[in-house]
């Protein structure tokens, strides 16, 4: 008899939580290019040089019930270079962020791209050299 209450609780509460809490955002595709027209990626690699300029993450989102955002982390080596809060309105969303590379900058970078609560989607890693 103490159980059916437990369960109507359990039942109520989990029709509180909104929508976005229960979706699974994921990436669909994730690259790292060099320009982003018309919405896609253009020269996508892994080794770019020192005088790349600017880079873009870009990330095709599938998932999404409701409005919610993803957040490109950006690193190299182990030091947060940059820190991008996105959008994302429908099911299947493209979004991207750019990062300006200065010639010093070499080595092994990587961006994050996080949930809205801050869960690892997907790593992607290049390099600069």
């Amino acid at each position: 008899m103490r159980l059916l209450p437990l369960l109507l609780i359990a039942i109520l509460l989990a029709g509180s939580f909104p929508a976005t809490a229960l979706a699974s955002v994921t990436v669909a595709e994730g690259v790292i290019a060099t320009q982003v027209v018309d919405r896609n990626p253009v020269a996508v690699a892994e080794i770019f040089p020192p005088t790349v300029g600017t880079l873009y993450c870009y990330t095709r989102l599938v998932g999404a019930t409701d409005a919610t955002a993803v957040t490109h982390v950006w690193f190299r080596g182990d030091e947060e270079m940059a820190r991008v809060e996105l959008p994302v309105h429908s099911g299947n969303w493209r979004t991207w962020s750019s990062k300006q590379i200065l010639p010093a900058w070499t080595g092994a970078w990587r961006v994050e791209v996080r949930d809205a609560g801050g869960t690892v989607l997907q790593v992607l890693p290049f390099t600069i050299q």
